[in-house]
Order: structure tokens, then sequence, then C-alpha cells
């Protein structure tokens, strides 16, 4: 918990009170990430008092994740707050900021912590020129707005950026409360580190949907019973086909990096590769294009047959 200090009666102070510090939360607004962040620090020990929830989605997980909270106007959750939760999409922060700091409705000494990946404190200006203190506090997690996000937290990194050490102090001690793990981003690395994990995360999505599709085409002919073996839903048979070499092979990487490379295009296989291009190309061309792309940044990372490079180069133009 965040801890505060007691101070004697001649105004030293004796240290750090054993009691915990209890923050007054508000969270604008009550989407996935807002909303699951809030029941991680209700478990934490603070009080989320107010939410502001504008669609129906948001109103009903609002009511749900946080049934103590109470759905108010934007204006009245960040007047009543200690620790403002910002939980917007990247696009809107900066407008949401600017309006708050012009309505004047945020007190100083107000923590106002965002969850944009994209952003550091730099967004928050307007707010931490009037006495708000900025951070950064983005959790490193797909959310899909279903009961694992809030599990999901308490394996998660979060990248938090402050302007000062103060504010790293504070970042860290809410993020260990929520059972995350700080890491610290500079500022001016804000744009690079969200890309990076979009790249890692939302591609594998495209990645996977992608290679799902086209097993799905390669094992459309009938199965061991002269019954369709594939049907167009989530789940089924091409999922579970790909689901366990996907699973390694993200096992492997994490665990041995570049050395996890496998396939014929880390080996070299100008002949395979190409059968590869031709077949994937006659199914779908903008799959190819994919697979085109990545099969030349594997044989790089690769440093594999030249000869290859030179296929996928030209294939490229």
């Amino acid at each position: 918990m965040l801890t505060s200090r007691s101070v004697d009666s001649d105004g030293a102070n004796s240290g750090v009170d054993p009691a915990p510090a209890r923050l007054t939360v508000g969270i604008v607004s009550a989407g996935r990430v807002g909303s699951a962040l809030g029941v991680a620090l209700e478990r934490a020990g603070h009080v989320v008092f107010g939410v502001a929830a504008i669609s129906d989605a948001s109103v009903h997980r609002a009511r749900t994740r946080l049934p103590d909270s109470q759905i108010l106007p934007v204006e009245q959750v960040a007047q009543r707050s200690e620790l403002l939760l910002l939980a917007v999409p990247d696009a809107e922060l900066a407008g949401l900021v600017r309006g708050l700091a012009s309505a004047g409705v945020v007190r100083p000494g107000t923590i106002v912590a965002h969850t944009s990946g994209a952003n550091g404190v730099g967004v928050l200006a307007p707010l931490t020129e009037q006495g708000a203190l900025g951070l950064a506090i983005h959790p490193a997690m797909t959310f899909t707005g279903h009961d694992e996000d809030i599990a999901r937290l308490a394996n998660a990194c979060f990248g938090i950026t402050a302007a000062d050490e103060v504010g790293y102090a504070i970042a860290q001690a809410l993020v260990i409360e929520m059972g995350g793990e700080p890491v610290r981003i500079d500022e001016d690395q804000r744009t690079l580190y969200h890309a990076a994990l979009a790249h890692g995360s939302n591609h594998l999505v495209t990645l996977i949907v992608d290679a799902v599709s086209a097993l799905r085409e390669a094992m459309s002919g009938p199965g061991l019973l002269g019954q369709p073996v594939v049907d167009e839903q989530p789940g089924g048979l091409p999922e579970r086909l790909i689901g366990p070499l996907v699973s390694a092979a993200l096992d492997n990487a994490l665990r041995r990096g570049q050395a996890a490379l496998t396939g014929p295009v880390a080996r070299g296989d100008v002949d395979a590769v190409a059968a590869h291009l031709n077949a994937v190309e006659s199914f779908d061309e903008r799959l190819a294009a994919s697979y085109r792309a990545m099969s030349l940044r594997t044989a790089e990372l690769a440093r594999t047959n030249p000869a290859l490079l030179e296929l996928l180069a030209e294939k490229g133009h």
C-alpha cells in the first residue's frame, strides 16, 4: 500500500506510518482497461468512489465490476478524486486533459494517471501546470472485457513514466499494489515502447488469423468419416492444429531468442519457400505479401542462404 508519513507535534517526520494510506479513486472511463484497474485498486484497499461511463457496455462494466462505485459526470469524478485515472483511448486523451484543465475541476495535489501506452507525462501538462502530479501507467496487456483481464494483471508489466523520482515512486507503488511489475520508460521512448508492444501483440493476432484461414482452406475436403472437418467458428480443428505449435514457438522465442528460429526460411531452403509463396499467392495475394515480408525478415535474422534472400527480395518488387 501507499504509506503516509506521520508527523510529531514539533513538526518532525517520525518515519513511515505502518497504516496504509487509502486513496479516493475516480476513473474516466469504465472501459475494459479502466474497470479492470479499478478492481485491482479496490483489492489493494483503495476506494473507487466514482466512474464516468457513457456507453451501455461501459455502464454494464461499471455496475458489474465496481458495484459500489457511483456513475457520475466526468467533472464530478475529477473534482472528488485523490487519484484520477484517465483510461480513455490514446486519441481522446489530450482533448480530455485540456477540457479538465479548462474547467478547473482537478484540485492541486491530485494524482492524475493515464493508461495510454504511446504517451508519457507531457500530455498531462495542462493539469500538472495547475498543481496535479502526472503519471503515465500503462499495463502491457491486452484486455477483452472478460474476467481474465483482472487475473492477467497479476502477471503483467506496466510501463511507467513520471516527471521526477517522487512520481516514479508513487507510480511504482501503485503498480505493485495492483500485482504488476513496474518498468521505467523514459518520456522520449514511449512511442517506440508502444510500437514494439503493438507489433508483438496486435500483429501476432493478424498472423494467427491469417494462418488459420489458410489452414481452413487446406483442410476443406471431407474428413476421415466423409464429413467436413472444418467450420467457420474460432476454436475448431485448424486452431487446435496450430495452437500447440504456436505456443511452443512463442515459448521458445521468449526463452531462447533468435536461436528459436526453425523451418524452411531459417534453413535457407529456396525450393520449399518458393513453393510456399506460389501456394499462398494462389489462395490470397494479401496473405502472400505478408508471408513474403515476414520470410524476408526471418531470413535476415537467420543470416540464411543468400539465394533465398535474393528470391524474397525479387518477389517483393
